[in-house]
């Protein structure tokens, strides 16, 4: 639950000096609750590259008020949403996808992952988009309601596509229009 005194995230587009943070962001999040890539490890590249330009991302910023001293404090990277045309394909340029999304332990309960959320089809439909996916581990309990409770809905599931951690686990397809 979102504490009501505290203020809800910024949202802005992802800029190139947002690489580090949003690096050290991605592998302190990093968990096979939702990641089907290795644990990163050093030495670690870029979090932005050729197939994940800074336009493709937006970034969640929580003002970390001295409750206190009821006065403001500075603005810390809180997450990041990826969202970008599904496939180069020009028959469903209509479609926008979430490839990633990761709130900090330290924000989680504070509206960041909605937010982005929200930001991502906000982004989506400026962008002329109609409808927005993503994929999700079907063990990925806490994510899937998330996304239920914001409009998307279950389009398909891939039965044990995926082995991770010993196991196998579904891929879950998740969409909605905007």
């Amino acid at each position: 639950m979102t504490d009501p005194g505290t203020p809800p995230p910024a949202i802005r587009p992802a800029r190139a000096s947002d690489d580090t943070v949003l690096g050290e962001l991605d592998r302190a999040t990093w968990s096979t609750l939702h990641s089907v890539q290795p644990r990163p490890m050093p030495p670690y590249g870029p979090f932005f590259d050729e197939k994940h330009p800074p336009e493709g991302y937006l970034v969640a910023e929580v003002n970390t008020m001295d409750k206190a001293n009821k006065r403001d404090g500075e603005l810390r990277v809180a997450g990041y949403v990826r969202v970008v045309p599904p496939s180069s394909l020009a028959c469903n340029q209509h479609v926008r996808q979430i490839q990633g999304i990761s709130v900090a332990d330290w924000a989680r309960g504070r509206g960041v992952g909605r937010a982005l959320l929200r930001a991502a089809a906000d982004e989506a439909r400026r962008q002329g988009a109609v409808r927005i996916t993503l994929r999700v581990l079907g063990h990925n309990t806490p994510a899937r309601r998330l996304y239920e409770s914001e409009g998307y809905v279950v389009e398909g599931v891939l039965p044990g596509e995926l082995f991770l951690a010993g196991r196998y686990v579904d891929d879950v397809l998740m969409g909605r229009s905007l």
